[in-house]
């Protein structure tokens, strides 16, 4: 049977927002465009007025549209409103109405889940890297006249392992003690393994230091964040379903990612079933495990940094990893056991950096007056470099730098702790 519109819209989770307000100083576009339409609790009165019939889907367009979905407002409001279940049904309405396009289907369908097309990507990027045709391009503004101010992002991206090193390296178990202090199953992700397949790699390196057994499902595939933020929730609970079936395969102790945005729907999974289904109980044994790089790193304790390396960094946290996953002292925690770095926290670290996933790339324009509010805040800290614990964050900090004409690296937390040169304490 067919679901209400109401019930697809999470009609009756938008009555436990009171209007109180107390979102309103939370929220990066409420600060930036200013508009009551614009902040979670207006957002949330327009999707009552649909589900009640008193407005349009069109009217909710902009203003979902224009979301972040930074989940900053959840970690202030005094009622508990879920405003991601409201938020994700907006969305899926939204979608809904919209005419099917091939570029995107082929994206969401196929594209992200495949780890073929992922590494096709990578090893594609590699080439563009080493062959000269981004300098060419760059030199001759060749990618000036790409959409969505492709130039500006492609410039950002990290060198490219070659092809040769990517099938070397990549295994499907890592084990160097016997008997390994915890079993751990990897999320490698769609888009950290193709473009970001060193950070990954050195993940699994701080993993092996500690004492830990790492294994990459063979099964996994996209976690379905972005299909989720898009509206394809269909598509993102079928991805769950087979990523909860690739990791029930072995007795893991964690299940470990490295991307505040994968983890976030990771440990989220459990809301896409009705509970007390099968799918939903298999769901909550997954999400129990679930756990940011840094949680395990810290809770482990098997690390020893070698190499001082007299810096001053600030760190950016992801949004999906503290107001999602809950995760905000173990990446300072981390950054603070290395020797020679001090770290400048920043004033506002709960304000969005404008990455969202693909929103700096589709709201170019609102996602660089959220970046410019960050790089005030960075700047104002004088630190030498950005450590980031999220790909999207690494990059839009990238561009921000950029952007400021600033002499300062964006660098991936586990990539920092792997150039302190760790060593096993065992």
């Amino acid at each position: 049977m067919t679901s209400s519109l109401k019930e697809r819209l999470n009609y009756d989770k938008t009555f436990d927002c009171v209007q109180c307000g107390y979102c309103l100083p939370a929220c990066p576009t409420y600060e930036t465009m200013e508009k009551e339409t614009h902040s979670p609790r207006g957002r949330i009165n327009l999707v009552k007025m649909v589900a009640e019939g008193k407005a349009s889907v069109e009217d909710l367009k902009e203003p979902i549209e224009k979301c972040l979905g930074c989940m900053a407002c959840t970690t202030v409001c005094p009622t508990n409103v879920q405003y991601g279940e409201i938020f994700e049904g907006a969305k899926r309405v939204i979608d809904e109405e919209r005419p099917r396009r091939l570029v995107e289907d082929f994206l969401f369908q196929s594209f992200f889940p495949s780890s073929k097309w992922m590494s096709t990507l990578g090893n594609a990027t590699w080439l563009y890297q080493k062959s000269g045709l981004q300098k060419v391009s760059q030199r001759f503004g060749l990618t000036k006249r790409a959409p969505l101010q492709i130039h500006e992002f492609e410039a950002a991206l990290p060198s490219m392992p070659t092809p040769k090193k990517r099938r070397r390296e990549r295994v499907d178990r890592y084990v160097r003690k016997r008997p390994a202090v915890a079993k751990i199953g990897f999320f490698k992700g769609c888009v950290m393994d193709s473009v970001f397949f060193e950070t990954n790699q050195n993940t699994v390196e701080l993993l092996l230091r500690s004492g830990a057994e790492v294994v990459f499902p063979e099964a996994q595939t996209c976690c379905g964040a972005l299909h989720a933020h898009t509206g394809k929730v269909d598509q993102s609970v079928e991805l769950a379903k087979r990523n909860i079936e690739a990791f029930e395969e072995e007795g893991f102790d964690y299940i470990v990612n490295n991307a505040g945005g994968c983890g976030a729907r990771l440990v989220e999974y459990a809301h896409l079933f009705d509970e007390g289904t099968e799918w939903y109980e298999r769901a909550e044994r997954f999400v129990d495990r679930v756990r940011d790089i840094s949680e395990v790193l810290v809770g482990l304790d098997g690390l020893a940094f070698e190499k001082e390396l007299s810096r001053t960094v600030t760190y950016q946290p992801s949004c999906h990893l503290r107001n999602v996953q809950k995760v905000t002292s173990e990446p300072l925690d981390l950054i603070k056991r290395i020797p020679g770095v001090e770290l400048r926290e920043l004033e506002r670290p709960e304000f969005c950096c404008g990455s969202a996933g693909v929103y700096n790339i589709v709201n170019y324009e609102d996602a660089m007056d959220i970046l410019d509010v960050k790089m005030q805040d960075v700047c104002g800290t004088g630190a030498g470099g950005v450590v980031t614990s999220n790909p999207g964050c690494q990059l839009q900090m990238k561009l921000g730098v950029e952007r400021e004409g600033l002499q300062m690296e964006a660098v991936h937390l586990v990539d920092l702790l792997m150039e302190a040169d760790p060593r096993p304490k065992w």
